[in-house]
């Protein structure tokens, strides 16, 4: 067993510390014995070293993308300026319940945010309440409702949502009480306008759409959409997880949007993952303005530091370079997407712009796409996203965003061909990958339904 397979408790030895107190630093004695444990704490028993080693070999078996590429399609895991942490850094003194007169600098930040992303986006105003992207789409939906109820319109109680839309749009429409009405895409992977027209009418209250799609295919008919919606009295609400692209380019108040959430956890370069840390503030048309709730932002601060990582990005980037993010995660897409259809299947030829989507292998044998995704963690890439959307088989997500270099694109390029050619000459290799991970394909049902949370002690 290498030492990093260990558990902390199967270091513990008997007598073992990693420090060491003065003698009357025990000495004290409450004043009720009712709060004294029965049992001493069950801790582990193991020095300074032991401890220091088993946590850093812990952190270095997760890959991260300080340590590799992510070609992670619709969740634009990009590189995390470390300019960014050296600013929150001189923040984490703020407590929670200091005075408001003492943290008047977080409300700025908050101010010049709500600016900031108003610009970019052609929103009216944002709030910062949503803790993270879905909670953002459920915040959104609900200013939806409140709009229609506001005005007497109770009868709006369905959404419209393309067939290829992002799984939390159905889920966050469901728990607000909407009942979704599915639209077709065309076979060129954008909303066909024609099934759209037959939908619409008085119970409709808007429809949730990303832009471009989860095919990183940007809508073109998105103006006639527009008016379609808004001509039978339905809101146009914004999935923000593919902004990326659109950075300084186009906005979706311009679009024609009303309602919109965003990702600052994913388009403006903070960390996230593992359920957190996000932020999915809020933006808003004119018209819907007077239904944000006052304050603007959650208890304590709110997400604060993904907040102000945000505000780093932007004003690191300022109005003069924040469109070359959009264009160089389009460019870098387009190159990798151009340079593999030989050896991947490429359902839909377009253009696309910080995603694309392939159908699996195009000599696959018995070979399938999760075949592909753990053979690439052998050669130290994270795999892309994979079976979504699920419009497609063996769908395989690819979004390399702008902070890649050509030279890692080019070497994740060659080695997803070499994967090709094994998939061909020794598929075998890849149905039992990966090889030389801490761990090999573990029983994925059966983790996710039976998951084993915690240590017991014989």
């Amino acid at each position: 067993m290498r030492y990093y397979d260990k558990l902390i408790f199967e270091l513990s030895r008997p007598g073992r510390s990693a420090f060491s107190l003065p003698s009357e630093a025990g000495s004290f004695k409450p004043t009720s014995g009712s709060i004294w444990r029965e049992t001493p704490l069950d801790l582990p028993e193991v020095s300074e070293p032991d401890v220091v080693r088993h946590y850093t070999n812990l952190s270095q078996m997760n890959f991260g993308v300080d340590t590799g590429f992510y070609p992670l399609g619709s969740c634009t895991m990009k590189y995390n300026p470390k300019i960014n942490e050296e600013i929150v850094s001189q923040f984490n003194g703020i407590h929670p319940l200091q005075p408001a007169s003492t943290t008047e600098g977080v409300k700025a930040v908050y101010d010049f945010m709500d600016k900031a992303l108003a610009e970019i986006t052609g929103m009216k105003h944002f709030t910062f309440l949503p803790c993270a992207g879905a909670h953002g789409e459920l915040t959104g939906l609900m200013l939806i409702r409140e709009y229609h109820m506001s005005r007497g319109d109770s009868a709006r109680t369905k959404i419209i949502v393309p067939d290829s839309a992002h799984g939390t749009n159905p889920a966050s429409a469901a728990v607000c009480g909407l009942d979704v009405v599915v639209v077709k895409s065309r076979p060129d992977g954008l909303v066909d306008v024609e099934d759209l027209k037959p939908l619409l009418g008085p119970d409709i209250a808007g429809i949730m759409m990303t832009n471009p799609n989860t095919l990183g295919l940007f809508e073109r008919d998105i103006k006639e959409i527009a008016e379609l919606v808004h001509g039978c009295g339905g809101l146009l609400y914004y999935d923000g997880a593919n902004m990326n692209p659109l950075l300084g380019v186009v906005r979706p108040g311009d679009m024609g949007f009303d309602v919109m959430h965003l990702n600052l956890h994913k388009t403006f370069s903070t960390p996230h993952g593992g359920g957190g840390p996000g932020s999915g503030p809020v933006g808003v048309s004119e018209r819907l303005v007077h239904l944000l709730d006052k304050p603007r932002v959650s208890g304590f601060h709110g997400n604060f530091g993904v907040i102000l990582r945000a505000c780093a990005y932007i004003l690191s980037l300022g109005r003069e370079n924040i469109k070359l993010a959009g264009r160089l995660s389009t460019l870098a897409a387009n190159y990798i997407k151009e340079s593999l259809k030989d050896s991947f299947k490429l359902p839909i030829e377009s253009v696309c712009k910080h995603e694309f989507v392939f159908d699996g292998l195009r000599e696959a044998g018995e070979v399938t796409t999760l075949d592909v995704a753990k053979r690439l963690l052998d050669y130290g890439f994270h795999a892309p996203t994979i079976y979504f959307p699920l419009l497609f088989h063996q769908a395989l997500m690819i979004e390399p965003t702008e902070t890649e270099s050509l030279q890692t694109l080019d070497e994740f390029i060659d080695v997803m061909h070499t994967i090709a050619k094994e998939a061909s000459a020794t598929p075998d290799l890849l149905k039992t990958a990966p090889h030389n991970t801490p761990i090999g394909r573990p029983d994925e049902t059966t983790a996710a339904r039976q998951p084993v949370l915690k240590y017991s002690r014989q």
